[in-house]
């Protein structure tokens, strides 16, 4: 069998954007790599949304970009801007054209479905498989989307709905999302924080199509595209070996508390392509551990107290647009870290009954024993 020098298993967001990031830079010009998927044929099957606080390598996948967005709870809504940081969404058709078309010009990357074909042994191996295993009493964000057009002009193109939770919760954490891409074109999308085991949070189709004909007073639209998926809000199973380093979700690249992946996948392949000649040696990247720390919070009030989460969110975003945007991509400072939980914990209080009790010495300071209520016990790694 074949060896390589490179094995990347898994050919989605994380296996790709790492092929292509080291293709660019030209870290593969006299090396060898296999990428292990599976699927027959690339075509659109996701999309991508994220805020853009760091640069990266598609921006001519972006579908559409907004600088204003509204979050809403039963009769409130906020209507805010991020012109600093847009809101973008990438098209996964785009994205697989785009690299697969570079990636296709060097003899030396070769795809191979079953990684029966190749001789691992003395390959470094880049994994994006999450290995889970259960979906039993675990928290999942899983959702349905899809791509509607209407007859009419109906949409504020200039605006996106980040969180709707005006609708049925179910003892769950339940919220729909909608991207208008132009004033006749929207995805939207039902999604859900659970533990995936209620048979009606799963029943997707229906939610949709309630909510476009009685929520949004849409009745003649037709479908164009459907895509659906889970992401764990936990870490999965996968460890890192000496010649194996994990790769997107697998490599925890997903922030438990908000699902978002893309761009952690990006920093993480250019942190892989600026190592690469030691990447043996080198220490491994991850998620800052404050990020964990404060997911545990999030994950915590989440387990206990799902029927406030829509409250939580909202009250969240009476903080500036930037500073909430910075805390759930991971670039935000201490102070607006510290922002962020005072809101958590306003709201954590109103359900106790205990009014948080926040002193100052010049710079705002966080009593740990105010966060200890929400902390035990949980295991982030379950």
């Amino acid at each position: 069998m074949k060896e390589f020098d490179y094995i990347i298993i898994g050919g989605g967001c994380a296996g790709l954007s790492l092929a292509y990031e080291l293709e660019t830079h030209n870290k593969l010009k006299n090396k060898t790599l296999a990428i292990i998927e599976p699927r027959l044929e690339y075509k659109r099957d996701k999309t991508w949304s994220f805020w853009k606080t760091t640069s990266h390598n598609f921006e001519d996948c972006v579908k559409k970009s907004w600088d204003n967005f509204s979050i809403n709870i039963p009769n409130k809504t906020k209507f805010l801007e991020c012109n600093k940081l847009p809101y973008q969404s990438i098209d996964s058709g785009l994205f697989y054209k785009k690299i697969n078309s570079t990636l296709k010009q060097n003899q030396n990357i070769k795809f191979y479905k079953n990684i029966n074909e190749i001789n691992l042994n003395n390959a470094f191996i880049f994994n994006s498989v999450p290995l889970i295993d259960s979906k039993e009493n675990k928290l999942w964000q899983h959702f349905k989307g899809i791509e509607i057009e209407t007859t009419k002009d109906v949409f504020d193109e200039k605006i996106m709905n980040l969180m709707d939770f005006d609708c049925q919760q179910h003892d769950s954490v339940h919220f729909f999302y909608t991207l208008p891409y132009s004033k006749n074109k929207a995805l939207v999308e039902t999604t859900w924080l659970s533990k995936m085991n209620n048979n009606l949070e799963m029943d997707y189709d229906e939610q949709l199509k309630d909510y476009i004909e009685n929520h949004l007073n849409i009745k003649n639209y037709k479908i164009n595209y459907k895509e659906n998926g889970a992401v764990p809000l936990f870490y999965p199973s996968n460890i890192n070996e000496k010649n194996k380093i994990n790769i997107g979700t697998a490599g925890h690249m997903t922030r438990l508390s908000t699902g978002y992946t893309f761009l952690n996948i990006q920093e993480h392949s250019r942190f892989i392509r600026e190592n690469i000649d030691n990447i043996d040696k080198i220490r491994r990247y991850e998620i800052k551990k404050k990020y964990q720390f404060l997911d545990k919070i999030f994950l915590r009030v989440l387990n206990n107290h799902a029927n406030q989460m829509p409250n939580i969110f909202f009250k969240m975003f009476d903080n500036s647009p930037e500073t909430v945007i910075k805390f759930l991509s991971n670039k935000s400072n201490i102070f607006q870290d510290l922002l962020i939980i005072l809101k958590v914990l306003s709201v954590n209080s109103q359900i106790s009954g205990v009014k948080p009790e926040i002193k100052t010495t010049g710079a705002s300071t966080l009593h740990a024993n105010q966060l200890k209520p929400l902390l035990k016990p949980i295991n982030i790694s379950q």
